[in-house]
């Protein structure tokens, strides 16, 4: 694992706007903050933390992926955000130990978790060996589990936080998607099942359900222009979801407006679960 803290370039209108913005004083971790395919693309993750550095959160930006993770940290030290950052595997408890302990050796505090780590599968209980059920609940569910269970004793102590995890609309829709499907449920089951057993300590959960997105991932997924048509007009706003979309929800759920806001499954879809599925 390698750490690297950028300091931010602060400037006067910049430093006013950190300062009062929704996140200010708190530190955060985002797991899963590179981005899948173009390395210059922004996904959920690398937009959350984006957006969290401009809203005055301090950010430990993590990614197994040191590129990747760099890429970001660029974006938020170029805005005059601060961060630092860490290539670690949050499959493996000493990392996620790691990421919670550079938080608070840094910056002193933890406030936020925001995981966003995840990937798919298709196929059904009969076509999916058992490696890629053991990927599927690791890189989805596992990853979660081990994550929170190093930041939530250090949010006890900062005084309480929020957890933002990410699941999917495939949780809600199966679509040919099982194993995915299955992990991205348990996510959902275990947002609520935290928020019930950590609320006490003043930790709030909370999940994003996305829908189809346009990301770097989408494309290197395979990306058509008559898909991707598809995939906007499935929404009953018939627009497009980006990155940006869930990062703007995962603000809200970060911040103080949101307060009153626990064990909540946000669905960030432009409707799409909404629509009863075609026949055929």
């Amino acid at each position: 694992m390698l750490a690297r803290v950028v300091p931010g370039r602060e400037c006067g209108d910049q430093m006013s706007q950190r300062e009062a913005g929704r996140l200010a004083g708190k530190v955060a971790i985002v797991a899963g903050a590179g981005s899948q395919g173009d390395p210059a693309g922004v996904g959920t993750g690398r937009a959350t933390a984006v957006l969290f550095a401009r809203e005055g959160a301090r950010v430990v930006i993590v990614d197994v992926n040191p590129a990747a993770a760099a890429v970001t940290a660029g974006l938020i030290g170029d805005e005059g955000g601060q961060c630092v950052t860490i290539a670690a595997d949050v499959a493996r408890d000493e990392d996620c130990a790691a990421v919670t302990r550079l938080a608070l050796d840094t910056w002193g505090r933890l406030d936020v978790l925001h995981h966003n780590v995840g990937t798919s599968s298709v196929g059904s209980v009969v076509d999916l060996p058992d490696e890629e059920w053991d990927r599927l609940l690791t890189v989805n569910v596992k990853t979660l589990v081990l994550t929170a269970r190093h930041a939530v004793p250090a949010m006890a102590r900062s005084g309480g936080g929020a957890i933002v995890t990410t699941s999917s609309i495939s949780a809600l829709r199966p679509r040919g998607l099982t194993g995915y499907s299955a992990a991205k449920g348990a996510v959902i089951a275990l947002t609520q099942a935290m928020a019930v057993d950590h609320g006490a300590q003043g930790i709030r959960v909370n999940c994003i359900v996305p829908g189809p997105l346009y990301t770097p991932m989408a494309i290197a997924d395979g990306m058509t222009e008559r898909k991707r048509e598809g995939r906007r007009m499935a929404s009953v706003l018939e627009i497009e979801g980006t990155a940006w979309d869930v990062a703007h929800a995962a603000v809200y759920l970060a911040s103080d407006e949101a307060r009153y806001v626990t064990g909540a499954v946000l669905p960030v879809d432009g409707g799409v679960s909404l629509r009863t599925p075609s026949r055929g």
